[in-house]
């Protein structure tokens, strides 16, 4: 997956807003404020981390290379996935979108409810 893709699927997600909190080195996709995905911006290869169910991190750490615990973030809870061709596309987004409900889940009721009234 290419980063344009990836940053391009990222935006589309409801109430997603991009933005460079840490500088011009890490794009933050955010919904309500939570973080839910980082996408870095001036490395050879791209990397995305993205937060992950602690059990499922365990498993795709160990099966893919390009998959390792978060970089600079909670290692059980974050992954960070270089955008080489080892994970397929698929895979990718369908991580994406388990982070950023990961987010959602986590917002309170009423913040769940403006993003519903966002749509």
């Amino acid at each position: 997956m290419t980063k344009n893709k990836l940053e391009k699927y990222l935006s589309k997600l409801n109430g997603s807003e991009g933005s460079y909190p840490f500088g011009p080195e890490a794009l933050v996709f955010k919904v309500m404020g939570k973080m839910f995905a980082l996408v870095s911006q001036k490395e050879q290869t791209p990397r995305v981390t993205l937060k992950c169910d602690p059990a499922d991190a365990e498993v795709l750490v160990g099966e893919f290379e390009s998959i390792i615990p978060g970089y600079y973030m909670n290692k059980k809870h974050w992954i960070t996935i270089s955008l080489t061709d080892e994970v397929p596309d698929e895979m990718i987004t369908d991580l994406s979108s388990g982070s950023y409900k990961l987010i959602v889940n986590k917002l309170t009721k009423a913040d769940r409810n403006k993003l519903e009234q966002q749509k």
